[in-house]
């Protein structure tokens, strides 16, 4: 595990974004960060599981064991209490196996046309997975409870937020800035949740 040894976590993104969250509470315990970028030779680790838990493992493991360092993925996507948790793992391909914000939005408005607001509740969801050779993988999952409105509001943010409600801020996620974002995301939960145990997870395994 030569590259633990000398402080070094992947992340395993290419969005710099994403991994810009991560990066304070990793510099903080004296990591050098990196991503995928840095990585160009890895292909992309293929999303099978059937829970966020087991494709942020899947892609935390994967390149783990690859790289020989440690790693932590993520996996998020939206949960619709009335759809039985869907769009979930499948979020990004809701409307079809080709990637489509708008498409997608169109398929959840119109499985959720007949629901009074009240009947929308919603839940933005991230699973975080931490994984190095020879130690036990931990996971860590946040979630932002919201509602899905019937019309898009807002210009920021990307997928589902012109849809998704914070009842708190008054606002739609694409409503908020990025800070705020940041602040209250289902992502921000998760990575203040791995920001109190990270310390006792890289000591006593």
């Amino acid at each position: 595990m030569n590259q633990t040894e000398n402080k070094v976590i992947v992340i395993a993104t290419e969005n710099k974004g994403k991994a810009s969250e991560f990066k304070s509470i990793f510099e903080k315990q004296g990591f050098e960060v990196r991503t995928l970028l840095d990585y160009p030779e890895i292909d992309s680790i293929e999303e099978t599981g059937e829970t966020f838990a087991e494709n942020a493992l899947l892609k935390a493991e994967g390149v783990a064991e690859i790289l020989d360092t440690m790693v932590l993925a993520d996996d998020s996507g939206l949960k619709v209490d009335a759809l039985q948790g869907q769009p979930g793992v499948y979020s990004a391909r809701y409307a079809g196996e080709e990637k489509n914000d708008a498409k997608n939005n169109a398929k959840l408005l119109g499985e959720l046309s007949e629901l009074p607001f009240d009947e929308r509740t919603a839940q933005f969801h991230c699973t975080l997975a931490l994984a190095a050779p020879g130690k036990e993988s931990l996971t860590i999952e946040g979630e932002l409870d919201g509602y899905i409105l019937g019309v898009p509001r807002g210009q920021n943010g990307f997928g589902y937020d012109p849809l998704f409600y914070v009842p708190e801020k008054e606002k739609t996620m694409a409503e908020l800035t990025q800070e705020e974002k940041n602040s209250i995301s289902h992502r921000a939960i998760a990575v203040r949740k791995l920001d109190k145990v990270l310390e006792d997870w890289i000591k006593n395994q």
